[in-house]
């Protein structure tokens, strides 16, 4: 009963949440301009170019994940991690944050790959994301000083004097996500306990840790790095191309509303849903663009995006019924050759 209740939860909050701030902010929208938007001011062509760009990622994600695997002594087919990695996007929008969990216990369950080295490169490839992140922003901070600054100053954000001019909302949306990062690190090492003892479970997943450095193709590995994060940001910046009303925005402009949109998907809502929406409206609200057009360009671009990864999702899902599972002989057989 309990972890029934605590499951509905993790499903259920995250949820509300995102369904809160959608709500506040399209509560006075009409469908008619959704599909007015959709279907006559949108640019198809420059849509399904930005949705190439969504699909590119992941297939680079899926191999940049089998290279971590490697010096760790796994050896996952191509195809499965692709897969896994199709499969965690989509199970993130059930589950905020889940996908981690769930390509692991992918590549585990078809590949007989280790759970807790899987998340042990997970652990490094965040990390490896992260510095990239912060890299592109702080290129586009120096690039454009004052927009960041208004984007702070409005939205409650300014660190000179944070605590004067955070918002009631503002500190509930933040203590929302301490707690969901708590019961995020708690179900996590419950979920190791379940793959064997946990001093070997932590070797194993130190082992996917430090796999990096074990690497012998980094450059190749790094390579792959840049490659996500360049067509992250074709992804969303292409889609500026699609209506009259962006279209004159710059490549830097598109940067820095990039940026402000990537750290607003941390907090644990469906694909950011929300937090998302409101971090670049705000965005394009500064750059000139109307409130109205902010907000439907928000929504119809992350529903299109959500849409990818629900298709790709699916479509993982059901490859890998396909897909025979590797055998325990021939994972033996593997690590001999």
């Amino acid at each position: 009963m309990k972890k029934t209740i605590t499951t509905s939860l993790r499903i259920i909050l995250p949820f509300l949440l995102g369904a809160g701030i959608l709500y506040w902010m399209y509560r006075g929208s009409s469908w008619s301009d959704i599909r007015d938007m959709i279907f006559h001011r949108m640019k198809w062509g420059w849509m399904f170019l930005s949705l190439f760009f969504g699909i590119v990622p992941q297939i680079l994600r899926g191999l940049r994940w089998r290279l971590a695997l490697e010096p760790t002594g796994e050896k996952p087919r191509r195809r499965t991690c692709t897969f896994a990695i199709f499969i965690s996007y989509a199970a993130s929008l059930v589950v905020p944050r889940i996908g981690e969990i769930t390509r692991c216990g992918t590549l585990k369950h078809h590949d007989g790959t280790s759970f807790a080295k899987g998340i042990g490169t997970v652990v490094t490839e965040r990390i490896v994301d992260a510095l990239f992140m912060l890299g592109i922003t702080a290129f586009a901070l120096f690039a454009q000083r004052k927009t960041f600054t208004t984007f702070f100053t409005r939205t409650g954000t300014n660190f000179g004097n944070l605590l004067e001019r955070f918002t009631t909302t503002g500190y509930v949306v933040t203590a929302i996500c301490i707690v969901a990062l708590i019961l995020m690190i708690v179900f996590f090492m419950r979920r190791l306990k379940v793959f064997g003892k946990l001093h070997s479970v932590l070797h194993d997943l130190w082992e996917g840790i430090v796999s990096l450095g074990k690497m012998k193709s980094l450059g190749l590995y790094m390579f792959y790095s840049i490659a996500i994060w360049l067509c992250y940001y074709l992804h969303f910046s292409l889609t500026l191309y699609c209506f009259d009303f962006t279209a004159n925005l710059t490549q830097l402009d598109a940067l820095v509303i990039f940026c402000a949109g990537s750290y607003a998907v941390l907090i644990p809502t469906p694909n950011g849903a929300g937090p998302w929406h409101f971090a670049v409206k705000t965005m394009l609200i500064l750059y000139g663009v109307g409130a109205a057009n902010a907000i439907l360009f928000a929504l119809v671009v992350h529903a299109m995006q959500t849409a990818l990864i629900i298709v790709l999702g699916v479509g993982g899902l059901i490859s890998l019924q396909f897909l025979p599972k590797r055998t325990a002989a021939y994972r033996i057989t593997e690590n001999i050759h």
